[in-house]
């Protein structure tokens, strides 16, 4: 064949295409379709296959599916070779697609091989469900707050509680947040569900008691009353697995990340 595109360097774009699957440039797959003496293989129409249908052929994948994707695959390879004949190749934006393609594509296959390299070992799991998921979910809560928009309010508010004023009816007058229209309740809660200074101060509350300062969230500032707590049951580690294992991956990825800064030179203009 004169052309022999899927074979060559271009089976990087498959790559791109098909997200974090890779293809070797050395495909000696069977030939399935030829377009204008542009080869189209089987490993290749896997790779578009698991983009589109979520699974490569074989095992539960939709045979029915396989001549509409071919028929794509040929219609996506008139297309490039078109797009091509006009050049558009050589053009600008085109050019820094590509590039910034390759750096998504480098990237998600470094991440890729880093995880299958270092995978999460069992006591960091472990750990990552007692502290993300049991420690947080053991608990929770049943409060009510009166959201204000600066500090001298807030502090105006804890003073006219001091007196003795309902907490319920100055959440309907003073507070700016959703929950003003039924005193502030914010109903059962665990400390994962709210931002952490929120949840702390709370969790720090007796029952029937308020923050004798005001707290400061994103939100603005609030003035926190602890109606209840309880204890809960946390989720059976198969139940959220899945959540646990991100989580650890995600601190490989951050101490790799935080390795690469530290030998790096960085400069913010």
């Amino acid at each position: 064949m004169k052309n022999s595109f899927y074979k060559s360097a271009l089976l990087s774009a498959c790559v791109i295409l098909s997200g974090t699957q890779q293809v070797s440039a050395k495909d000696t797959s069977a030939v399935i379709a030829v377009v204008n003496d542009t080869e189209i293989t089987e490993e290749v129409f896997g790779l578009y296959g698991k983009k589109r249908v979520g699974v490569r052929p074989g095992e539960a994948f939709p045979e029915e599916k396989r001549k509409e994707l071919l028929n794509e695959l040929i219609n996506r390879e008139l297309i490039f070779q078109d797009a091509k004949k006009n050049e558009l190749d050589k053009n600008e934006f085109v050019l820094m697609e590509i590039e910034e393609q390759i750096r998504n594509v480098l990237t998600r296959v470094r991440i890729n091989k880093l995880l299958e390299d270092t995978p999460p070992s069992e006591a960091m799991l472990k750990t990552v469900y007692q502290t993300q998921i049991v420690d947080p979910a053991s608990q929770e809560y049943k409060a009510r707050h009166i959201l204000l928009k600066d500090i001298d309010t807030a502090k105006a508010v804890i003073i006219e509680l001091n007196k003795g004023a309902n907490f319920e009816k100055l959440a309907e007058e003073k507070s700016t947040g959703p929950s003003a229209s039924v005193g502030g309740d914010l109903g059962w809660f665990s400390p994962n569900q709210m931002v952490k200074a929120f949840s702390e101060a709370t969790a720090k509350l007796k029952k029937g008691a308020y923050t004798r300062r005001p707290i400061e969230t994103r939100f603005g500032w609030h003035v926190i009353k602890l109606e209840n707590s309880r204890k809960v049951e946390p989720p059976p580690y198969k139940s959220v697995e899945a959540q646990v294992l991100k989580v650890a991956q995600n601190k490989i990825i951050n101490k790799y990340l935080d390795k690469l800064k530290a030998n790096a030179k960085i400069e913010l203009k």
